[in-house]
Parts: C-alpha cells; structure tokens; sequence
C-alpha cells in the first residue's frame, strides 16, 4: 500500500481532513493553475478517458473528485447519457464547478453533488460508468474508496482512472523529478493561496502505487479486465477496469 502523505504532516488532522481544507482553499485558483503546470496536456488525457467512457454507451455516469467539473462537463458534452453526477469532498471546488455547469446550460443533466468517496451516498448497483481524474492518490484508504466504486458500479460497468505516475526511461524519468519536485512547487508559491498544496500534490503523486501495482490493487478489490494506458511517456496513466 501506498504511503501515507498528507498536505501537512506536522498536523494531527486526519488526510481527508486536510484535503479537503486545502482544495477548499485553492478552489479559485486550481483551474488555471493546473493548466499551467501540466503544459495543457491534462485536457488532452481527460478527452481519452472521456473516448473510453463514451465507447461503453452509459446512461449514467459518476465523476468521483471532479473538483471543478471539467471531465463529467466533457462526458456531458460527448456522451448521451441522461444523468450525471459529479461528487466531490470539497464544497469550495463544487461552488466554481456549478458556475461552470450552469454557463454550459448542462444543469438539467449534471448534478454537483458534496460526498465522501469513500462513503458514497448511493445505492448498490446505480451507475454505468464511474471516473476519477487525478483524485484516488488523495483517498485516506484507497481499497476502501475502490470497493466503494465497485460497489455503486452496476455489472459489467466501467471504471476510467486517471491518475499521476513516474516515467521509467531515461530521459523523461528524470526530466519527471526536476519537473515535479522543483517546478511544480515553486510554481504553486508563486501563484497559489496555500503554498504547501503544490508541495503535497507532487510528494503524493511520487508515492502512489501506479502501474503494475495499480492494477493489482484493482484486481484484490474484484474488478476485472484490467488495462493501464501509458499517456506522454508516463507522466500520467490511464487505468480502465470492468465489475
């Protein structure tokens, strides 16, 4: 299992405590900060999980720390499903991402909903397809938030994971430290409210168990058909998974 890495190690708060708190605070910020420090590439990798999700033909889609909304608005956009939620811990990102959703006239099939991942407020059994862009390596227990999702999945639904991984070639492997342990946080102090939030995003995208150990972590849960996608060398991964 992964390590544990909190936004401040020094506080006694629980993760989800503090990660809640932290995107609270960095809501109004996060989208154009992102942007920034991901060179734009993210929207690129999202529209690939929005490919995969679409080729299963849902009608009922879940996006699981959506934050501001920017993939289930995607999913909206390109898929005909009739009802989509998107669910989130902090009540700050879901603010800007209901904007969002109503400048886009899609508040008739989006729903931006508060909730816990690890705790979902649904029944067994409730949707098609379920996502989640760059949010399980913030899980305070990851199988615990998995088997949740594989929970509410209905049979043979999808699950789209994109998440943080290390590149293992030379040169991107490197060039993936420099960026990520030097850029990424200097960037955050300059231009983010909580300067310690861009310092945990990069520690806790290093720790997290990608690739091969991953898919395993997917596969002890109970899902099956497992793939991982490798997007820019590995910079980031795409996991799909069937219940």
């Amino acid at each position: 299992m992964s390590e544990q890495v909190k936004p401040n190690q020094d506080d006694a708060a629980g993760k989800k405590q503090q990660v809640t708190e932290m995107f609270d605070t960095i809501s109004g910020e996060y989208d154009g900060l992102n942007r920034l420090i991901s060179l734009g590439l993210d929207q690129k990798w999202r529209d690939n999980v929005v490919d995969m999700v679409a080729a299963h033909q849902p009608d009922t889609i879940m996006d699981i720390a959506t934050g501001t909304g920017d993939l289930v608005i995607k999913m909206a956009e390109k898929t005909k499903a009739s009802r989509l939620v998107g669910l989130d811990i902090s009540s700050g990102m879901l603010e800007v991402g209901k904007i969002k959703v109503k400048q886009e006239q899609l508040d008739d099939r989006i729903e931006m909903v508060l909730g816990d991942s690890e705790n979902l407020q649904f029944e067994d059994h409730t949707f098609d397809a379920i996502t989640v862009s760059y949010g399980v390596r913030n899980f305070e227990d990851l199988e615990k938030g998995l088997s949740e999702i594989l929970r509410v999945l209905r049979p043979n639904g999808i699950l789209v994971i994109l998440e943080t991984s290390v590149p293992q070639k030379f040169p991107f492997r490197q060039g993936y430290y420099v960026y990520s342990n030097l850029v990424v946080p200097t960037l955050g102090k300059i231009f983010s409210k909580d300067r310690k939030a861009y310092g945990y995003l990069s520690k806790s995208a290093s720790k997290f168990p990608y690739g091969e150990r991953f898919n395993n972590i997917l596969k002890k849960v109970g899902f099956k058909d497992v793939e991982s996608h490798l997007q820019f060398h590995g910079a980031s991964t795409i996991y799909k998974a069937i219940k």
